[in-house]
């Protein structure tokens, strides 16, 4: 089932990659990095950006950088897709350089390895050679290096930006390199948290470089397709806004709620609110805390409208679940089922990320002279 699944993706891919880069700015570019990341932060139906306190600000929010409980943070994530086809991999290093100031480096990676290439299958002759099979990777990789800055003019205000380089590579046929910049706010009063996130603010470019081989060239001839030509794809800016609020309940119980709104730019989405110049897509998640130790996490988004056989219509959406635990204070331990595509319980992941608090050394008070 995985090989046949990998056959069809090489075509898809390629051809994927074709289309992207034939179009000045196409919907859903570089959307490997609209996925989210953080076990907590899918639990929640990425509603993460007002309220974002650790490594993992460097993806969602920069400025979120500056409310790490501790001086140095590393964070990672591994989940797979698609029955294991897919990998999906996350790590950061998060570190305050002040009161006022942090910083942070993340890299991102999404890929299917092992896909089979099939297209010297057949030589010149017309004879079919199965050593002529090769393997190669379809990956997705994002560089960000993040800064946040508290403003001390404005109690609660933090602000935060981030530099992204962007690297696509499909075997040795396609490759891209990309360069973008987000930025990001946070601010709080009393209990409340406000966020605002600015991706692409920009534009994204990708620069794509094709290297096909003649035989390629034969099988895309022979089955209609346009042969891919080096160009350049834009990724349009995209808007996301949040907030969120913390309660205190009885026997040592927290509630965090918070409701984000992601606002694209390029064109009709099935979404919620959807038009030509823009799409709106709600999305809402809770936190149930325990002594600030154990979490219950869940929320709801991707509502979209759908059709049956019958081309009756009908809304739909993803629900996701999650947990956490924390352990002295050091170590986090987030879990979450996600569901990447309906709710259909055939395609849930699950995702587990971890979080480690490196604080430094307390200084030894110098003993007093006489």
């Amino acid at each position: 089932m995985k090989k046949q699944t990998k056959n069809l993706l090489l075509i898809t891919l390629m051809l994927l990659a074709s289309g992207i880069a034939s179009a000045q700015a196409p919907k859903y570019s570089n959307e490997f990095l609209s996925l989210g990341i953080g076990a907590r932060s899918l639990a929640m139906s990425n509603t993460h950006i007002s309220f974002v306190d650790d490594a993992t600000a460097g993806y969602w929010n920069p400025a979120g950088l500056l409310n790490m409980s501790s001086d140095r943070q590393l964070s990672l994530m591994h989940a797979e897709y698609f029955a294991g086809i897919a990998k999906y991999d996350y790590g950061s290093f998060a570190i305050k350089f002040d009161e006022y100031s942090a910083g942070a480096l993340s890299i991102i990676r999404f890929g299917v390895d092992d896909i089979p290439n099939t297209t010297e299958l057949i030589d010149n002759q017309g004879n079919i050679d199965y050593n002529r099979i090769t393997s190669f990777s379809a990956a997705d990789y994002g560089i960000l290096f993040s800064y946040a800055r508290k403003m001390t003019n404005i109690e609660g205000l933090s602000i935060g930006g981030n530099v992204k380089v962007i690297r696509r590579i499909i075997g040795d046929f396609a490759g891209s390199w990309g360069f973008g910049l987000d930025a990001g706010i946070q601010y709080s009063y009393k209990k409340w948290h406000f966020g605002a996130m600015g991706r692409d603010i920009t534009s994204t470019f990708n620069a794509w470089n094709y290297n096909l081989s003649d035989r390629m060239i034969e099988v895309f001839e022979a089955t209609g397709n346009e042969i891919p030509t080096n160009s350049i794809e834009l990724t349009l800016p995209k808007l996301i806004i949040g907030a969120s609020r913390k309660f205190e309940l009885p026997k040592n119980i927290t509630a965090l709620v918070a409701i984000d709104f992601d606002i694209t730019t390029d064109g009709k989405r099935n979404t919620l609110i959807k038009s030509k110049p823009f799409s709106i897509d709600p999305h809402m998640g809770f936190e149930l805390g325990y002594q600030n130790l154990f979490f219950i996490r869940g929320g709801v988004g991707n509502i979209q409208q759908e059709s049956d056989f019958e081309k009756d219509k009908y809304w739909s959406f993803q629900f996701n679940l999650g947990l956490g635990v924390v352990i002295k204070k050091i170590l986090t331990i987030d879990y979450a089922m996600s569901d990447i595509g309906d709710n259909s319980i055939a395609i849930y992941s699950n995702i587990f990320s971890l979080r480690l608090n490196i604080n430094k050394p307390k200084e030894i008070p110098k003993p007093a002279s006489f």
